[in-house]
């Protein structure tokens, strides 16, 4: 099977526990004063040519990184990887119905959100 064409996506996601939430964000809009925005339940801040999404996560401990890979079709990159050894962890984090998408963990453990590529 081919590669399927996977390409750096335009979202970085940092989990950070709830006792540093708040420090973070300070630091990303108040010390480097770079763009900062709320969506939803997180803080979107505009980092270069990529988003970096910071998610309130009660139960975590210290902050992680999660990172996103686009492709031109996510089955074929779900088959190809599966057949590669990746390991899916859909259950990390629920998507909306209407994102073409999945997670996977790469070795170590650093988790991919990987997309359908933007038209």
């Amino acid at each position: 099977m081919t590669n399927p064409g996977f390409k750096p996506g335009t979202n970085i996601a940092m989990k950070v526990p709830a006792h540093l939430f708040e420090q973070t964000v300070s630091f990303y809009e108040e010390t480097l004063s770079l763009p900062v925005k709320c969506e939803e339940d997180s803080v979107v801040v505009e980092f270069g040519a990529v988003r970096l999404w910071l998610d309130k996560v009660p139960a975590m401990t210290q902050p992680e990184l999660w990172l996103e890979v686009t492709t031109r079709d996510t089955a074929a990159a779900s088959d190809y990887l599966r057949q590669r050894g990746v390991v899916r962890c859909d259950q990390v984090e629920t998507l909306p119905e209407d994102l073409d998408g999945f997670w996977i963990a790469a070795p170590g453990g650093l988790v991919h959100l990987v997309t359908r590529e933007a038209p």
